[in-house]
C-alpha cells in the first residue's frame, strides 16, 4: 500500500505541473495545530479591522476539519506571479498610480480555480476520493497549510515565501478525504533579517510574524470601505491598490523569476496609470478599465478615494483643477473627503477659500468633519 500511495502522490504532482502550477505539495489536514488559536487572538485583539467576515467565519476558519469534517489531506498548490521589474521603482513615479503586482494582470482567482477543478476531477477519477476546491475565498487558512505542506514558510511579514519564487506566490487548495503521504514542512529561513518590518510605510508589522491589518496599506486601500485615517494618508504615497513593499524588499527575491504565466503579466494600462486619467473615471468607465481585474471588486468610489490621496501626495499642483476640484461635490462621501485632503496638500490658499465658502452653506456631517480635521 505504501508503494501505491507514493505512486499516487507522484502522479498528482506531475499532473499539477503539467497543468501550469509552479509547485504541488501535500500536508495532513486533520492534525492539531496552534495557528487556529493564534487567529482567534488576532481577531479578539481587533487587528482584523472592519473585516467582519473574519469574525463571522472564525470557528470554521480555525481548522480545516471545522469546515469539512471529512478532510484528511490538503493538496496545496502555488503559481508564481513574479514581476518583470522591481515594484519599489514604481514608488518614484508620483504622478502615476502604483498598483500591487498581483492585481496588474488578469484575475488570478479565475485562472487558478479553473486549473484546480481540472486537477481535482483527474484526482477523483484516479483515486475515487471526495474533494473540495478553494482559492482564497473560503474560510480556510491557506498560508499555514501551504507552509505545513512545504511550499514555503510564512515570513515575518506573515506572507508565504519560498527559496525558489521569493514572495510572489498565489495559492490554491484541494481538500480531500483521501489519506495521502504528506511532504515535510519548510523550515523558516528568515533568520535575523527584518527588512520587511523596517520598510513598512505604516509600521503595520508590529513585531516579527505579527500584522495589524488596520495599519496595512493593502487593507486600507482594498478592504476598508470608509475614509482612510489621516495618519496613514501621506505614507500611502502613490499606492492606489495594495502595497508590495514588505514583499519586494525581501532578500529571497534574488532567486525569483518573472512569472511564466502570460495571463498574470501586467496589462499596459495597469502598470503605472496616470492619476489624472484615473480621477476622470465615472462608474461605467471604471468597470470598463478594470474588467477582468481583481481591482473591479472595490468599486469606483474606493478607487477614486485612493487616487485622490495619491494626488495629494504627488506634489503636482497641475492636478488640482482638473482632478481634485470636480470631486469636492462627488456623490460619495469618501471621494469628497479624499478630495478635500488632496486640495489641502496641493493648494493651501484654495483649500482655505473653499473651506470658508463651504462653512457658509450646509454640508453633510461626514464631509464637514473632513474639512475640520484637515488643517489649512
Amino acid at each position: 500500500m505504501a508503494g501505491a500511495a507514493t505512486t499516487l502522490e507522484a502522479w498528482l504532482k506531475d499532473e499539477a505541473l503539467a497543468l501550469g502550477f509552479s509547485d504541488c505539495r501535500i500536508c495532513r489536514a486533520d492534525e492539531d495545530w496552534p495557528v487556529g488559536d493564534r487567529l482567534a487572538e488576532w481577531v479578539e485583539d481587533g487587528r482584523h479591522g472592519d473585516m467582519a467576515w473574519m469574525e463571522a467565519t472564525l470557528e470554521r476558519r480555525k481548522h480545516p476539519t471545522n469546515m469539512w469534517e471529512n478532510a484528511r489531506s490538503g493538496i496545496m498548490l502555488s503559481v508564481n506571479y513574479g514581476p518583470e521589474t522591481d515594484p519599489m521603482k514604481a514608488l518614484e513615479q508620483t504622478s502615476n498610480g502604483n498598483i500591487s503586482v498581483y492585481a496588474r494582470g488578469g484575475d488570478y482567482h479565475d485562472l487558478i480555480k479553473k486549473r484546480l477543478k481540472q486537477l481535482a476531477r483527474a484526482f477523483v477519477e484516479k483515486a475515487g476520493a471526495e474533494v473540495k476546491v478553494f482559492v482564497d475565498t473560503a474560510p480556510l487558512m491557506e498560508k499555514p497549510l501551504a507552509a505545513r505542506a512545504g511550499l514555503g514558510w510564512q515570513g515575518k511579514h506573515t506572507n508565504l515565501l519560498s527559496r525558489e519564487f521569493g514572495n510572489w506566490l498565489f495559492l490554491g487548495s484541494i481538500l480531500t478525504d483521501a489519506d495521502l503521504t504528506p511532504d515535510a514542512p519548510e523550515a523558516d529561513h528568515c533568520g535575523s533579517c527584518r527588512s520587511c518590518i523596517d520598510v513598512c510605510p505604516t509600521q503595520a508589522i508590529t513585531a516579527p510574524y505579527q500584522l495589524d491589518a488596520r495599519r496595512c496599506i493593502s487593507y486600507l486601500t482594498i478592504e476598508n470601505a470608509g475614509h482612510i485615517p489621516v495618519e496613514f494618508r501621506a505614507a500611502m504615497g502613490n499606492r492606489i491598490y495594495g502595497c508590495d513593499d514588505c514583499l519586494a524588499i525581501c532578500p529571497w527575491n534574488k532567486f525569483a523569476s518573472r512569472s511564466a504565466e502570460t495571463k498574470l503579466w501586467a496589462r499596459p494600462e495597469l502598470k503605472l496609470p496616470e492619476l489624472s486619467d484615473l480621477a476622470a473615471l465615472d462608474d461605467a468607465a471604471f468597470r470598463e478599465v478594470f474588467s477582468g481585474s481583481p481591482i473591479k471588486r472595490i468599486g469606483r468610489n474606493r478607487m477614486l478615494r485612493n487616487v485622490l490621496i495619491a494626488i495629494g501626495n504627488s506634489n503636482d499642483a497641475a492636478l488640482v483643477e482638473p482632478s481634485v476640484i470636480p470631486h469636492l461635490d462627488d456623490e460619495a462621501a469618501i471621494v469628497r473627503g479624499a478630495a478635500i485632503w488632496a486640495l489641502a496638500c496641493l493648494d493651501t490658499a484654495r483649500f482655505a477659500a473653499e473651506k470658508a465658502a463651504r462653512e457658509a452653506t450646509e454640508m453633510d456631517e461626514e464631509v464637514s468633519a473632513e474639512w475640520q480635521k484637515t488643517p489649512a
